[in-house]
C-alpha cells in the first residue's frame, strides 16, 4: 500500500476570477458592507474583485504572516492589525473580511477575535478551516495543495498516471 500523496489544485487567473466574482455574488444579499478587510497576501487579489462587483471604496488590510517557505505553515505573526477607524465598523456588523484560503483556521482565528462581527468569506475552503467562515466558493481536501496563479508561471505538467508512478 503506498502512502497517500498531497493533491494539487493549480488554478490559473482566469478560473481564480471567476470564483472570486461567484463569491461576490454569493455575498451580494449578506450586504451592503461599508469596508473590506483583506488578510494579506493571498486575500488581496480577491478583496480588489469583490470590492468592485460589490461597490465597496473603503478596503483596509490585516496582516498575518503563516506560511514561511510556500509550503509549511509556521507561527502566526500579526504584522499590522485592522485600523482602528474600520475596526468601529464591526461594530455595526457592516465589514467584510476577505481571503483566498482558510486552511487550518488558524488566521482566520485571529482575524476574527479582531472583528468579531465581519462576515468572513473566502474563496477557497479547506475542511479543518471552514468552520471559522462565513461564505466559501469551493471546499478541497485538506491534503490539497492550492497553486494560486500569482505563484505559478507556464509549465509543462506531467499527465496524472505517470506522476510519482
Amino acid at each position: 500500500m503506498t502512502a497517500p500523496r498531497d493533491k494539487a489544485f493549480p488554478v490559473s487567473w482566469d478560473q481564480f476570477h471567476r470564483d472570486a466574482r461567484a463569491l461576490a455574488w454569493r455575498l451580494a444579499s449578506s450586504g451592503p458592507f461599508d469596508a473590506i478587510v483583506a488578510i494579506t497576501r493571498g486575500g488581496l487579489v480577491p478583496a480588489a474583485i469583490v470590492a468592485r462587483e460589490l461597490d465597496v471604496r473603503m478596503i483596509e488590510t490585516v496582516c498575518v504572516a503563516s506560511y514561511h517557505d510556500y509550503k509549511t505553515q509556521g507561527g502566526l505573526k500579526v504584522l499590522k492589525t485592522v485600523a482602528r477607524d474600520v475596526a468601529r465598523l464591526d461594530e455595526g456588523a457592516r465589514v467584510l473580511i476577505v481571503d483566498d484560503l482558510v486552511d487550518t483556521g488558524a488566521t482566520a482565528k485571529i482575524v476574527r477575535e479582531m472583528l468579531p462581527r465581519a462576515h468572513f468569506a473566502t474563496v477557497y475552503a479547506k475542511p479543518l478551516g471552514r468552520p471559522m467562515v462565513d461564505t466559501f466558493i469551493t471546499e478541497v481536501s485538506q491534503d490539497t495543495w492550492i497553486y494560486f496563479p500569482w505563484d505559478m508561471g507556464l509549465a509543462f505538467q506531467p499527465p496524472i498516471a505517470k506522476d510519482g508512478a
